[in-house]
């Protein structure tokens, strides 16, 4: 791939491929949890977090993450006021993050090629700062989720059986739901707020389609991402797509490859 010798496809291939890895390692426990849209709320979020860095002047990246924690801790908040409702949290912070970011945008009075970036992802955007930010965040999350998988593990398969075990559910909750905001700011980089969520659901879709244990989920959905990241930034470069739709599209593909597969599979046995 004679493409990748270029300094700004190797910073998107290498920012690509650990968004990969963590938005489809933290997907897995958000699926399970049916939570799919909790990526697309602090997505939302981040965007708004992303007008402010704009508007005021600082570095876009810290203010999608501020706003995408804050979101976070509102989401974890609502729910425990509307346990029954959890959907509730998720729809009040995802319309009012688009609301903040619409006024953001429009005190800006400007609409550029940054913040289009932001919006759908792009390959030249992706600078050796940024590279540098989402690898050390990224060795964080992954430390992280490593230390409490079985904390993880419980919460996500019953709550209430974890709680009795003795776990601290709130605060497990919490902390995982932090660490889905900074994994949600580091992506939209590469493949923007609107489509971000997308990467978090589509791949552990696809691996709970075919997986047959719950350490192979992790496999084949890091796997499914890390094809669609690589695919889909060549094809971007290739065709001059936005880099953000294009592996978001072959994700989709890749998804409905596996389910007629699997469908035909079983037909003719």
């Amino acid at each position: 791939m004679w493409i990748f010798s270029f300094d700004f496809m190797q910073r998107a291939l290498i920012a690509g491929m650990i968004t990969a890895v963590l938005a489809a390692t933290l997907g897995v426990f958000i699926v399970l949890r049916r939570l799919s849209l909790v990526g697309d709320s602090l997505a939302h979020a981040s965007l708004a977090g992303v007008a402010g860095g704009m508007l005021l002047g600082f570095y876009p990246f810290y203010g999608a993450l501020l706003a995408a924690a804050g979101a976070a801790l509102i989401i974890e908040f609502i729910r425990r006021a509307f346990p029954r409702y959890a959907e509730v949290a998720l729809a009040v912070v995802m319309s009012g993050g688009m609301a903040l970011a619409v006024i953001m945008i429009s005190l800006k009075k400007v609409f550029n090629a940054d913040l289009f970036s932001y919006l759908f992802g792009s390959l030249v955007a992706v600078s050796p700062r940024d590279v540098a930010v989402i690898a050390g965040a990224g060795i964080f999350i992954l430390i992280s989720v490593t230390l409490l998988h079985r904390e993880l593990f419980a919460i996500t398969f019953d709550e209430e059986a974890a709680r009795l075990a003795g776990i601290p559910v709130t605060a497990v909750s919490i902390y995982f739901t932090l660490l889905t905001a900074l994994t949600v700011a580091l992506a939209v980089r590469v493949v923007g707020t609107l489509l971000v969520s997308a990467l978090m659901v589509i791949p552990p879709a696809v691996s709970l389609q075919v997986a047959r244990s719950f350490k192979e989920t992790f496999v084949i959905a890091i796997l499914a991402a890390l094809i669609s990241v690589t695919c889909g930034l060549y094809a971007s470069f290739i065709f001059d797509l936005a880099p953000g739709g294009t592996i978001v599209l072959i994700a989709a593909g890749l998804l409905v490859a596996v389910m007629v597969g699997k469908g035909v599979i079983k037909k003719w046995m």
